[in-house]
């Protein structure tokens, strides 16, 4: 399962670089970052990002930012 989790979060990173974003950030961090900086592909995305996440988590953007900003989902040996 970790496997799996895993390779999902590297494809995630992989589109965000592909439409501009930063290599080692996810699809809903910049979410996160760009509705803070006020831009439009942030509060569009944003809610509905998290929307399609309610069921697992509440402000999943946010965590996902604060998750990579702390290093918190960096791979432990």
């Amino acid at each position: 399962m970790k496997y799996i989790l895993n390779l999902l979060i590297a494809i995630d990173q992989l589109v965000n670089t592909l439409i501009g974003g930063y290599p080692d950030e996810t699809l809903s961090a910049s979410a996160w970052l760009g509705e803070r900086e006020g831009k439009i592909y942030g509060r569009i995305f944003r809610p509905v990002i998290d929307f399609l996440f309610l069921p697992l988590e509440r402000d999943h953007c946010r965590r996902a930012f604060e998750a990579e900003y702390n290093f918190s989902q960096k791979p432990r040996p």
